[in-house]
């Protein structure tokens, strides 16, 4: 159907996916654990997707494992100027933001279409 609109490819996102890419040692009442290495991937999708169709979706885009989606919703923001004619008002558009984690040694190069 089409939820994916386009993927995330920002500074912010970039971090995540860096930062979550790397194994991680820490100690838990002295006891060392490790945590293991994911890989995070960012997309902007419709309002009305669920996890369960981005999930289906990606798979079937990139031919990758998704192992969890998590979903924020950002509603739009109302903006106003003024202008010749007077005061315009309107409102930027309602959007929805995955996040998605990838099956271990699975990866989605977006840049590799680019001539």
């Amino acid at each position: 159907m089409g939820f994916i609109i386009k993927p995330l490819v920002t500074e912010k996102m970039t971090k995540i996916t860096d930062k979550s890419s790397v194994e991680r040692t820490y100690k838990v009442k002295g006891e060392e654990r490790t945590k293991k290495a994911e890989t995070k991937v960012g997309f902007i999708v419709k309002p009305e997707a669920n996890k369960i169709e981005i999930k289906k979706e990606i798979e079937g885009l990139y031919n990758v494992t998704v192992i969890a989606v998590n979903t924020i919703k950002y509603a739009g923001k109302r903006s106003s100027r003024y202008t010749k004619s007077g005061l315009v008002k309107g409102q930027k558009n309602a959007y929805k933001k995955a996040i998605v984690t990838l099956k271990e040694g699975d990866a989605i190069d977006f840049y590799s279409n680019i001539e």
